[in-house]
């Protein structure tokens, strides 16, 4: 059973793993949400935030993997 997946993302001639990719738009993503949190002072109910944007970033990588970029 073959994946109907691209196993590499090309940019020019270089070959490039999709789990950079999604590890970045998580970061990006994981980096806008605490952004959000910031603003509207919601962070300030977390214990140790650095711990919840870790978090955040997990689920970012999860559901770009499922719905998105398979890896």
């Amino acid at each position: 059973m073959s994946n109907p997946f691209p196993h590499e993302l090309s940019l020019g001639d270089v070959y490039y793993s999709p789990v950079l990719l999604v590890a970045f738009l998580s970061f990006l993503g994981a980096l806008l949400t605490v952004m959000v949190l910031n603003k509207l002072k919601l962070s300030r109910y977390f214990y140790a935030p650095s711990y919840v944007f870790v978090a955040i970033m997990a689920l970012y990588v999860v559901l770009i993997d499922t719905f998105w970029i398979k890896f």
